[in-house]
């Protein structure tokens, strides 16, 4: 078996992690040189614009969309949707847990509260329960 799977190549899917598209998905669209790639969201999709970007600040996924180097962005868009790379993406376990974190940071004083009265119940329920056996 091969030691890495993820591969920096055109139509590889991948997450910024640093600058202002942080945690936003782009799709690798050309290799620069050893350090620098040209990403695309595709804008519609992600929000993200074709620009260039270092390698450093991206982590790649395992997903990737058949499209060829410096691939137009119609075209890019085209394969995501063909291949359903995007709704891949929402279902993978690393996606859910990045929204997950991003529900427990958008909580209100208020909702926190709500979250720990519940799972004080839940843990008595689960005490009774445990008892009655």
């Amino acid at each position: 078996m091969a030691m890495y799977q993820r591969f920096v190549q055109s139509g590889r899917l991948a997450l910024i992690t640093f600058g202002p598209y942080a945690g936003k998905m782009a799709t690798i669209v050309d290799i620069v040189d050893q350090r620098h790639v040209v990403v695309d969201g595709p804008e519609s999709v992600t929000g993200v614009r074709r620009h260039m970007m270092p390698i450093k600040r991206l982590s790649l996924t395992d997903f990737r969309a058949k499209v060829r180097r410096g691939a137009r962005e119609k075209t890019l868009k085209k394969a995501l949707e063909k291949d359903e790379i995007m709704k891949k993406w929402s279902e993978s376990a690393w996606a859910k847990k990045l929204n997950a974190k991003e529900a427990r940071a958008s909580l209100t004083d208020f909702d926190r509260f709500k979250l720990m009265v519940a799972k004080k119940k839940r843990a008595t329920a689960v005490k009774k329960a445990l008892k009655k056996k």
